[in-house]
């Protein structure tokens, strides 16, 4: 428990993957694109009849493993208030109230 009460936790980091604009792939592909519709060559497209839905909603909070949720947060920051209370009352009985000395 006290271990607990000095502890510092790591530095946050955060994964960021760049990302790029290639514009001569670009123009390749409309180029491609254009080619294909000319000689009239159909691209089968696969379609499994879900619509389309992006996968970006809560990203940040679901990858970060170092985010703590707010009740655990709390009780641990309460726990460490009540020690440090306890610890301050202790010290401040056996400097006024007790023959013990220093």
């Amino acid at each position: 428990m006290i271990g607990k009460f000095f502890h510092i936790p790591a530095s946050k980091q955060f994964g960021f993957r760049p990302r790029f604009y290639d514009q001569d792939k670009e123009e390749r592909d409309d180029r491609e694109k254009r080619i294909k519709k000319e000689l009239g060559i159909v691209e089968e497209k696969v379609d499994d009849g879900k619509p389309f839905q992006p996968n970006i909603t809560g990203q940040f909070r679901k990858t970060g493993g170092w985010v703590k949720s707010s009740p655990e947060a709390r009780k641990s920051q309460n726990r460490r208030l009540i020690m440090l209370f306890l610890i301050l009352t202790l010290v401040f009985y056996l400097f006024f109230y007790s023959d013990f000395t220093f």
